[in-house]
């Protein structure tokens, strides 16, 4: 059963957990698609303005028209982060945390709490200006390490305050 709320998150029922409770889908908020709009729109429009201006003036201003590529790649890459941003969810459950992600090729990975070793929160600078935080999960296998970016800072300190508990209560030792 799915179902929309405000703010961009999108929740659904994923399986049930050990304890028989099935855990809540938690989508990303729009902050980051927001951040990430904003970055396709600055660099391809910078590149259109490079590319018609350096054709236009080298070449001929035909040639400038060619400036219109990046132009169509603002519009295809809208769309394609839009869908991306849609596909990015995940579910804390009793015994392990779902990310699911992905449009083409959907990925789900569990991430056993009993299992991390390391969880950290991190944001660049843009991250920051937008107000946005990550989430990357550590384990023994390099190949389950996990990150759920574009978080409320709030939202993701809770997180991995809330993981790095459970870790430690659920330590499966080597």
């Amino acid at each position: 059963m799915e179902t929309g709320s405000p703010g961009g998150t999108r929740t659904t029922e994923a399986g049930a957990g050990a304890d028989g409770a099935a855990a809540v889908w938690t989508g990303l908020p729009p902050g980051l698609l927001r951040m990430r709009r904003l970055l396709l729109v600055v660099w391809l429009g910078l590149a259109a303005v490079a590319v018609g201006l350096g054709l236009g003036l080298g070449v001929g201003p035909a040639w400038a028209a060619l400036a219109l590529l990046p132009l169509a790649g603002i519009g295809w890459g809208w769309v394609l982060l839009g869908r991306n941003w849609r596909s990015w969810r995940y579910a804390e459950r009793a015994d392990d945390l779902l990310i699911s992600r992905g449009v083409l090729w959907r990925e789900e990975t569990v991430v056993p709490y009993g299992r991390m070793q390391l969880v950290e929160v991190t944001s660049g600078p843009v991250e920051r200006y937008f107000g946005l935080a990550s989430v990357q999960l550590h384990t023994a296998a390099a190949a389950t390490d996990a990150t759920i970016p574009g978080l409320d800072p709030a939202e993701a300190e809770r997180l991995r305050d809330r993981l790095s508990e459970l870790g430690e209560a659920r330590s499966a030792g080597l």
